[in-house]
């Protein structure tokens, strides 16, 4: 089986097709074989005109005088006519080469991800959308509260994508947050009978685009949509990934430079400060030094640490105390002995050991 590590890499967006036919010719040539007013209808449906708004079907009913399921009646039988048109028998070669491309991309494809790989505005994306309408070839399924609207030319690779989602999904935690190789690599496990050509990192990521439960953040790490790390909607969540990032304490005033370095946010030092201070996920261990909880760092002032440690340990010599503070404080050692040598929280024994009163 493919793993992430050794899948062929492509560009992360799809290089635009350069399509051996005229789409704007086709489309009105296609409608030519449709009477009149079927022929409007779908101009107005598709926005295929001047104008490329697309019409409901109550704004078309209301400005026509008909009723709703008349102009869908209408616009159905539209269809059915280009369908059995002349010029559409003689297009076989056009969809066939639309459905190449799809396959290209994975077979099957987030609706406005495809869309605007088809067409470079909206009114050439409005005649490939009547394109794929027209073709029994292409497949549409709705959006539903699992996965975004989607096109695809192959139903049982549909599903089996479907399907690897949904457990993909499931078996990652509330709050685990992954690197996008390992995400990749968990989804290829949960991949059945797909055709390994399809097994490449752009269509993987193009795939797991379909879900609307699993998502990544800034930093290309995956987990579910709803998990802290992914779910980014201010300056604490930023801070929390450029905290992350750079594996160990930084100052608030790096913090927030970073911020705006890696992910072009501004974020004022004073408002960064009291958002850290505000969050659980940071523990202040120095001088304005901010750590992650997840790494172990407890809040607390040093004489809380010093307390915790010897709540834990046991009495101390003074050495001892001072390296296991050190682990969770960035702070000079005067500061540690200046808070074990208070009477009030802490007492010396007879042999030297400190023991917390």
């Amino acid at each position: 089986m493919a793993t992430a590590g050794n899948m062929k890499k492509r560009v992360r967006t799809a290089t635009p097709p350069a399509f051996s036919f005229d789409s704007a010719a086709l489309v009105k040539k296609l409608l030519a074989a449709v009477p009149q007013r079927a022929r409007e209808i779908l101009i107005r449906r598709f926005g295929l005109g001047s104008n490329p708004a697309r019409e409901t079907l109550e704004s078309i009913g209301d400005r026509s005088s008909i009723t709703r399921e008349r102009v869908r009646q209408i616009e159905a039988a539209g269809l059915d006519a280009v369908r059995a048109s002349k010029t559409f028998k003689e297009s076989k070669a056009v969809f066939e080469e639309i459905a190449r491309y799809i396959d290209s991309l994975g077979a099957i494809v987030p609706e406005d991800t495809l869309l605007a790989a088809l067409g470079k505005d909206e009114k050439s994306r409005n005649r490939f959308r009547f394109f794929l309408v027209l073709d029994s070839a292409f497949s549409r399924e709705r959006e539903t509260n699992d996965f975004l609207a989607r096109w695809h030319i192959d139903s049982a690779t549909a599903k089996n994508i479907h399907d690897a989602l949904s457990k993909l999904y499931t078996s990652l935690s509330d709050e685990e947050v992954v690197p996008e190789g390992e995400i990749l690599d968990r989804f290829l496990d949960e991949l059945k009978d797909v055709n390994d050509a399809y097994k490449n990192e752009e269509v993987l990521k193009r795939w797991l685009s379909l879900s609307k439960h699993i998502a990544s953040n800034p930093l290309a790490e995956w987990g579910r949509v709803t998990a802290p790390a992914i779910r980014i909607k201010g300056i604490r969540d930023y801070a929390y990934l450029a905290i992350k990032r750079h594996g160990e304490p930084m100052h608030f005033s790096t913090v927030a430079k970073t911020i705006g370095t890696l992910f072009s946010k501004k974020a004022h030092v004073a408002t960064t400060h009291n958002e850290l201070i505000k969050d659980p996920r940071f523990v202040l261990v120095g001088r304005g030094l901010y750590a992650l909880t997840e790494w172990g760092y407890k809040p607390g002032v040093v004489r809380d640490v010093i307390r915790e440690t010897l709540e834990r340990t046991g009495p101390l010599k003074k050495d001892e105390i001072i390296k296991q503070v050190k682990k969770a404080r960035f702070v000079k050692d005067n500061t540690i002995l200046v808070n074990l040598n208070d009477p009030r929280y802490f007492k010396r024994l007879k042999d030297g050991r400190y023991a917390a009163i």
